[in-house]
């Protein structure tokens, strides 16, 4: 008695046994089954007897392989520069002040006053210097 293979849905989250991955069920190609790792990336065939629908636990350990890999892949924004502390405008009583906040705050090793004077610099530029 031959039995015919399970139909999935598009979507569906499967694992196959042969090559011990998740993938995401994307359809049939012939006699086989198209699967996609989550998250994407390159597609694979597999035979539609050695899939089966994917627990909970190895879902889960997919999704968070794929979002470290797009995290690891992807450089940090920096909107702006804002990775660099702004600098003073020459001649600026107001730019000079903020700038020396954040130097005393540096050599007290305070981050935080630190970040807050180069966010309050960054404000008064923008309102006081460009425009």
């Amino acid at each position: 008695m031959r039995t015919e293979p399970a139909t999935y849905e598009p979507g569906t989250v499967l694992y196959d046994t042969a090559a011990a991955k998740v993938g995401e069920y994307r359809g049939r190609s012939g006699a086989r089954v198209m699967l996609r790792p989550l998250g994407g990336g390159r597609e694979w065939e597999a035979e539609p007897a050695v899939l089966r629908p994917a627990t909970d636990r190895e879902r889960l350990g997919a999704s968070l392989r794929a979002a470290n890999d797009r995290t690891l892949a992807t450089p940090p924004a920096t909107p702006g520069g804002q990775d660099r502390p702004p600098l003073p405008v020459p001649g600026c009583e107001a730019c000079t002040w903020l700038a020396d906040r954040r130097e005393t705050a540096r050599a007290a090793f305070d981050h935080s006053a630190v970040s807050d004077a180069n966010v309050l610099l960054r404000q008064h530029q923008r309102k006081e210097h460009e425009g």
